[in-house]
C-alpha cells in the first residue's frame, strides 16, 4: 500500500489535522499566552510557558494559511502575548514563564524558547499577521547578540534575566529547535545566514557527534562544549535534559538534516552528500535501537551509551518525529522501506495513541501502551501532532508556514 501518495490517505491526514486544530482552541488565556491542555482540552493551572504559547502561535499560523476560519485571531493573541506579558522591555529577550496575570515568574532566557518565538514569528510572517515581521527581527537580533557562539557553530542555553551571567551548561536540544527555527527564517526573511548557521549546527551534531558515537547523540555539554555523558543519571526521565541518548530526537535530527540538505539544493548549492548519508543512518540507529526493542511496539524514551533502553515509556512526540522522518527519507530517496515504516508507526499512532474519544493524542504510554503520565500530564500542546500530519503533504523545503503561503500543500 502506497500510504504516501494515496489521496485518501492525504484526506485521513487533513482531518486529523483539524482534529488536533479544533482541540487547542481551548488553550487560548484571556489576559495573553496559551496554556497547556488537561486529558480533555481543558486550560491546566498554573504559569504560563514561554515555549507553549510560542508552539500554538505557530500551529495557529499553519492553520491560518491553509484556511482554517478563526486561526488568525489566535495567531495574533500569541503575537500579543509575545509582545507583552513575555516580553522583557526592560532587558530585552522573553521571559520563560509568566503567571496568569502577566507577571514575570521564571526570568531566564533560554535558547529553547527563544528558538520558537523565531519559528513563530516566522510563521506568523508568512501568514501575513500584523506585527509578526517586526516581532522576528527582534527574535533574531536576539540570536545574534545572546544565543550564537560563532566559534562553536552552536547556540549557548541559558543567561539570568539582564544577559549578564551565562550559565555553563551547553545542550543539544535547544540547538535542535534552533535549526528548525533558522531555516524557517532563511525562508521567510530570504537571508542566507540563517540557512548557513543552520547547516553548521547540523554538521557538528550529526555529522560530528552523532557519527563518532554509533549515532547515540551526546545531549548535555559543558561551557567548553566537552559532553557530559552522566547528566541527569539521577533523574532519566526529565522532559527536556534526559540522562543518556533520546530516540525521538535521533528522528527529529534526521529530518531536519533532509530539510537542510533540501534548501541548500533549491539555492542552486551542491549540498554535501553526507547530509543524505547520515541522515539515513541515524534513522536506522533510531529505529534499530528505538522501535519495539523489549517485545511491545512503540518507541522507548532513552537508551543508555550501549543502545539499552532506560526509559522505556512511549512519548506521542517520538512516534510523530517517526512517521515525519519516514515520510521526509522515501520523499528524498524514494525508498519504499521508509514508506512500509511509516505505514506501520501510523498503525500503531492509530491504534495506542490517538484519543479517539478526548481529543487530541495522548502524550504518553507506559510500556503496556496504557496511558501513563510519569512525564508528561495531560496534552499539553499541538506541535510535533500537527507536523507530523503536514509534512507528508509537503516539499522538504521550503518550511512548513511558507511552503503553506506558497499553496504547496497537496
Amino acid at each position: 500500500m502506497a500510504w504516501l501518495s494515496t489521496p485518501a490517505h492525504h484526506r485521513w491526514l487533513e482531518a486529523e489535522t483539524d482534529r488536533l486544530w479544533e482541540f487547542g482552541r481551548a488553550s487560548r488565556v484571556a489576559g495573553g499566552g496559551f496554556a497547556r491542555l488537561d486529558d480533555v482540552g481543558r486550560p491546566a493551572p498554573g504559569p504560563l510557558e514561554l515555549w507553549i504559547t510560542c508552539r500554538a502561535t505557530h500551529v495557529y499560523a499553519l492553520a491560518h494559511l491553509a484556511g482554517r476560519p478563526g486561526a488568525a485571531a489566535l495567531v495574533d493573541h500569541g503575537l500579543a502575548s509575545l509582545s507583552g506579558p513575555f516580553h522583557d522591555d526592560e532587558h530585552g529577550g522573553w521571559f520563560a514563564e509568566v503567571e496568569p496575570d502577566g507577571a514575570p515568574r521564571a526570568t531566564t532566557k533560554a535558547a529553547y524558547p527563544h528558538a520558537f518565538v523565531v519559528l513563530a514569528a516566522s510563521s506568523a510572517t508568512a501568514a501575513g499577521r500584523p506585527g509578526a515581521r517586526a516581532l522576528l527581527d527582534e527574535a533574531l537580533a536576539a540570536q545574534d547578540c545572546w544565543f550564537w557562539d560563532d566559534a562553536a557553530g552552536m547556540v549557548v542555553e541559558e543567561w539570568d534575566r539582564t544577559f549578564t551571567t551565562l550559565d555553563a551548561y551547553r545542550g543539544v536540544n535547544a540547538n535542535m529547535h534552533t535549526v528548525e527555527a533558522y531555516l524557517a527564517a532563511a525562508d521567510v526573511t530570504g537571508d542566507r545566514v540563517w540557512l548557513d548557521r543552520a547547516l553548521r549546527v547540523v554538521e557538528r551534531v550529526v555529522h560530528v557527534l552523532a557519527r563518532g558515537n554509533d549515532w547515540r547523540i551526546p545531549e548535555h555539554f559543558d561551557a567548553g562544549w566537552q559532553p557530559d555523558l552522566e547528566y541527569n543519571a539521577d533523574t532519566p526521565a526529565h522532559p527536556f535534559r534526559p540522562y543518556g541518548a533520546t530516540i525521538g530526537h535521533w528522528f527529529e535530527w534526521a529530518r531536519l538534516t533532509l530539510h537542510t540538505r533540501a534548501a541548500l539544493t533549491a539555492r542552486g548549492d551542491v549540498a554535501p552528500t553526507w547530509l543524505l548519508d547520515d541522515a539515513a543512518a541515524l534513522f536506522d540507529a533510531a529505529v534499530r535501537e528505538g522501535w519495539a526493542v523489549d517485545g511491545t511496539p512503540g518507541f522507548v524514551y532513552t537508551v543508555d551509551w550501549q543502545g539499552q533502553p532506560v526509559v522505556r515509556e512511549r512519548m506521542h512526540w517520538v512516534a510523530a518525529e517517526a512517521v515525519a522522518a519516514a515520510a521526509a527519507l522515501h520523499a528524498a530517496t524514494g525508498d519504499a522501506r521508509y514508506e512500509a515504516l511509516y505505514t506501520q508507526w501510523w498503525d500503531y499512532v492509530g491504534e495506542h495513541v490517538l484519543d479517539r474519544a478526548g481529543g487530541s493524542w495522548w502524550h504518553e504510554l507506559g510500556p503496556d501502551n496504557r496511558v501513563s503520565r510519569t512525564v508528561w500530564a495531560g496534552k499539553a500542546d499541538l506541535y510535533h501532532a500537527v507536523q507530523a500530519t503536514l509534512i507528508p503533504r509537503l516539499p522538504l523545503t521550503p518550511a512548513l508556514a511558507p511552503a503553506l503561503a506558497a499553496g504547496l500543500l497537496d
